[in-house]
C-alpha cells in the first residue's frame, strides 16, 4: 500500500505527526498558562506550541521532497534525524523555557539565560542550518 514511499519518508511523516500531537496537546499547556493556572509565561508556551506545529510541517515538506533528493538511502535516513532533532528541541526547549521565564535569545550572563540559549543554539539552531543546507544540497546534482 505505501511502496511508493521510501522508509526515510515514512519515518520523516511518522516523526512529524507525532510532533504535531505533542504540538496540539501543548495547546492545553498555553490555556492553562494564559489563564494562570500553570506558572509559565503564556507567550513562551504559545511559541513552544507554535514550534511544534511549523515543525511539523516543515518535516512533512522534506518528507515530501524525499524523491527529489539525490540521496541514496543512508543520506535520507541522517536528513530524517537531522530534521526531527531540532524541530523536536525547539518545541521542548522553549516549553521549559516559558517556565523558566528567560529570553534565552542571547548570551546574557544569568544562568538560566544562557542555558536555554546554549540549548537553543545547540539543539535547535545548528542543526536547523545543517537540516536545511543538507535538504537544498539535496535537490542539485544526480541521484545516488
Amino acid at each position: 500500500m505505501y511502496s511508493n514511499y521510501s522508509k526515510p519518508a515514512r519515518d520523516l511523516t511518522r516523526n512529524a505527526a507525532v510532533l504535531m500531537a505533542i504540538g496540539l496537546l501543548t495547546g492545553v499547556f498555553v490555556s492553562a498558562a494564559m489563564t494562570g493556572k500553570v506558572d509559565a509565561d503564556p507567550r513562551a508556551a504559545l511559541a513552544s506550541h507554535l514550534n511544534a506545529m511549523l515543525g511539523c510541517f516543515w518535516m512533512i515538506g522534506v518528507a515530501y521532497s524525499m524523491p527529489m533528493l539525490r540521496y541514496g538511502e543512508v543520506g535520507l535516513n541522517r536528513l530524517v534525524w537531522l530534521a526531527t532533532l531540532p524541530n523536536f528541541s525547539n518545541w521542548l526547549v522553549t516549553g521549559v523555557k516559558s517556565f523558566l521565564r528567560v529570553p534565552g535569545v542571547d548570551y546574557v550572563g544569568e544562568g538560566k539565560n544562557d542555558l536555554v540559549f546554549g540549548l537553543l543554539t545547540a539543539l535547535v539552531v545548528l542543526p536547523s542550518f545543517a537540516a536545511v543546507g543538507a535538504w537544498v544540497y539535496g535537490f542539485f546534482g544526480k541521484r545516488s
